[in-house]
């Protein structure tokens, strides 16, 4: 400290008068500052700790799930990517809302680690959710769910909390995810339908059905690498066991016809279900023929087309094994939102049906895929450039389901 006050006095030397005195201050006088300004900081961050503790002290933080409801819109997905602020993710305005309603501390938000956060499901940008489900350990405050929904916009809902073992991972304890996926029925007009009148189609009965028997096809256990990219056929990790995928009866909104197609599975790979519905899609039109769905499951490389992530989202998650061994010790809860039902319906016919509709029929995202199916080549191999270019579309969308 002294020797760095002897050479900034030997400088004084080639200074003016009143310049030497000026300077002459501020070398004397910066090192009492610095030791000014650490106690300082460390006044506040004893503090700070000790306001931590104090809150610790009166709500222990305890091991929870959410349950969440959110409209994917304007969205990057639903995981956080630390050092990618301009992409706006769910869990950043989640983490956002917990840090302000004194659920988790401060420096919780900047390593989710910190309270044992994981999601039970990834969804893709512009995916929506009316199930997810998250656990993590929270401090458990007084009307806690009101004081998280204060600090979130309206397309992200709490709808739910119960307690948990300290052990629960919400995406490993999870047995199987039912999704939707909200689409016009145009979708499955014959390839030479007029789609500037979208608004005239109405669905038959006789392809609603031949639509359920290739949806049947899908159950059981198949090889989905040609669902998902950078998926080799030898990896064991693209079996998918399917329990259930079927289309219901279709309806109207807005002038215009929909139909809601449900799938469960134990989990999806990324794109896997939109690619799922694509490939359904081009065989009803008449761009393909049934058999491609046996081959897609083959060895060979099959060029599976993705239908639009508008309509996606993440219906429910089941725990099913949990809910067996824990559910009924008397410590605690099954998973099961049997009393939040009103309140995700309610909140899908808020947010998220009245998005998809509005935006279909704004946007024709649906209608846009449907010309690039003609684009598609089901008899042949997927060449290296396509390839490409699904990879390069994958990395801009960034994540989808597990």
């Amino acid at each position: 400290m002294y020797s760095a006050i002897f050479t900034g006095l030997k400088f004084l030397c080639t200074m003016s008068e009143e310049a030497r005195d000026q300077e002459t201050a501020k070398l004397l006088k910066r090192p009492n500052e610095v030791n000014e300004d650490s106690a300082e900081r460390a006044t506040k961050r004893i503090k700070a700790e000790g306001e931590h503790n104090e809150d610790d002290k009166r709500y222990p933080k305890k091991k929870v799930v959410l349950l969440l409801a959110y409209s994917g819109k304007g969205y990057y997905g639903m995981q956080r990517n630390p050092g990618n602020s301009q992409f706006r993710t769910i869990e950043d305005d989640l983490v956002t809302a917990l840090v302000k309603s004194g659920c988790i501390p401060g420096n919780h938000g900047d390593d989710m680690r910190k309270m044992s956060f994981q999601r039970c499901a990834r969804t893709d940008k512009g995916v929506s959710a009316a199930g997810q489900v998250v656990s993590l350990k929270l401090r458990l405050i007084e009307d806690i769910i009101e004081k998280i929904n204060e600090n979130l916009p309206p397309q992200i809902r709490v709808l739910g909390l119960k307690r948990v073992t300290q052990g629960f991972n919400s995406k490993n304890n999870c047995d199987a995810r039912t999704y939707a996926y909200m689409l016009p029925t145009v979708a499955f007009s014959p390839k030479d339908y007029d789609t500037e009148n979208i608004a005239a189609f109405r669905l038959e009965t006789e392809t609603l059905q031949k639509v359920n028997q290739l949806f049947a096809l899908y159950k059981g256990t198949h090889n989905f690498h040609n669902f998902t990219s950078q998926k080799a056929p030898s990896d064991p990790s693209a079996r998918r066991y399917i329990t259930e995928m079927s289309c219901g009866e279709p309806f109207v909104r807005n002038n215009y016809e929909f139909a809601v197609i449900t799938v469960r599975g134990q989990s999806f790979m990324l794109h896997q279900i939109r690619k799922m519905i694509g490939l359904v899609i081009a065989v009803i039109k008449g761009y393909a023929k049934e058999e491609v769905m046996e081959r897609s499951w083959g060895q060979e490389k099959v060029d599976v087309p993705k239908a639009p992530g508008l309509g996606l989202v993440l219906e429910r998650v089941h725990f099913d094994r949990y809910n067996k061994r824990f559910g009924g010790d008397g410590l605690h809860e099954r998973l099961e939102w049997d009393r939040e039902e009103e309140a995700i319906k309610a909140f899908k016919e808020a947010h998220i049906y009245p998005t998809i509709v509005e935006t279909e029929c704004e946007e024709g995202s649906m209608v846009s895929w449907m010309a690039t199916l003609p684009i598609h080549d089901f008899e042949a191999t997927v060449t290296g450039t396509q390839d490409n270019k699904d990879q390069k579309q994958n990395a801009d969308e960034g994540n989808d389901s597990d």
